[in-house]
């Protein structure tokens, strides 16, 4: 298992020392850290950890029972524990890329990330927004990445991530809803091995629109869509108002949420599972993982993190890593189909009324 040291301002080391602090850890995988052997002493020194590291060439030489890691720089890097600085920046991105490479080498299977700064890593080497960008450009290999936050509450994709709110709106199109809900249909499938997961889909204006009176992309873009996928016997439905889908608690009744931007997908589910949630981009050959968390600059250093998130991104990948493996050999020798598919034609793919059309059961 890869691990980039993130922000080494941040609580990223923090995360990786206290985690692997419990030895049950090892029996699960063989981490891999991608850093500096220096930043990792002074951060185990800041905090009193006990934990050690094994330093290695690369990952192929990785010693199991020990937390690994690779040096992916010479030069000393200053630390300034809660401060954000181009030094930083500039130490995640080597740790980030050396930490890719070998795993499109293949010698680490899954990679599991620490928070970044997203303003201190971009730069002319970097030109990216966020690490789900980045490993759409490095990792998909043509393919479109899917941000999708999942923990035991809820999984929640975006059509757009991080993009300015002034943007979203053009940026909401037929094509591209398509596109994310297929990605996201066949995520929950492949990765999450739920053989007919049920969808629901966001609308972009307040009210579901109102009928065209608040915004049209309900009815001109969203609706349509739902009723295409529907067709072919996705069982997706919306659109709905993204307040009372959570306010109600209609999301149990779905195993994917598909927001059509950042923070109305990441508020609810940070409200419900800030913690312990898991940021994982799908539709890429490689498993990346991450925290629900940034760096924390405000608790760095001081022994406070709380490890639940990232734990629960080891976990992660290394559940979609084999759900992956189980369901390519499923697929291997498939019988001819001999059946109908089971649609749920009958049910209604959307509320016509907020208060009073039930949901489907």
């Amino acid at each position: 298992m890869g691990i980039t040291q993130g922000d080494t301002n941040g609580v990223g080391y923090e995360l990786i020392l206290n985690t692997f602090a419990n030895p049950d850890m090892f029996d699960l995988c063989t981490p891999v850290v991608y850093g500096s052997p220096k930043t990792a002493t002074y951060h185990r020194k800041s905090i009193n950890s006990q934990t050690n590291f094994n330093l290695v060439a690369d990952a192929s030489a990785a010693s199991e029972g020990a937390l690994n890691l690779v040096s992916c720089y010479d030069e000393e890097v200053k630390v300034d524990l809660g401060m954000s600085t181009p030094e930083a920046g500039e130490a995640a991105r080597k740790a980030l890329e050396r930490a890719v490479l070998e795993l499109k080498e293949g010698k680490v299977d899954v990679l599991v990330t620490c928070p970044i700064n997203k303003a201190t890593i971009k730069a002319e080497e970097f030109p990216f927004v966020g690490h789900t960008e980045y490993f759409e450009s490095c990792l998909g290999d043509g393919a479109e990445a899917l941000m999708i936050m999942t923990s035991q509450q809820m999984r929640v994709a975006l059509v757009t991530t991080h993009l300015g709110i002034r943007n979203v709106a053009d940026a909401i199109t037929a094509e591209k809803v398509e596109q994310k809900a297929r990605l996201f249909f066949q995520s929950l499938r492949r990765d999450f091995l739920l053989p007919a997961p049920r969808i629901a889909v966001l609308s972009l204006n307040p009210h579901n629109g109102d009928h065209g009176a608040i915004g049209r992309e309900e009815e001109d873009i969203l609706m349509p869509v739902v009723d295409k996928l529907a067709a072919e016997g996705l069982p997706i439905f919306g659109p709905y108002a993204a307040d009372g889908f959570f306010g109600t608690g209609r999301y149990r009744h779905f195993d994917g949420i598909l927001a059509m931007y950042h923070d109305q997908g990441l508020i609810p589910f940070k409200t419900l599972s800030m913690g312990n949630g898991v940021n994982f981009t799908a539709g890429l050959p490689y498993v990346r993982t991450s925290p629900d968390h940034g760096t924390a600059y405000e608790i760095a250093g001081r022994g406070e993190a709380d490890i639940t998130s990232f734990r629960e991104a080891i976990y992660a990948a290394i559940d979609i890593y084999r759900n992956r493996a189980a369901d390519d050999v499923a697929h291997q020798n498939p019988l001819p189909k001999l059946y109908q598919d089971r649609r749920e034609d009958e049910r209604p793919r959307r509320f016509k009324g907020e208060t009073t059309d039930q949901l489907p059961q």
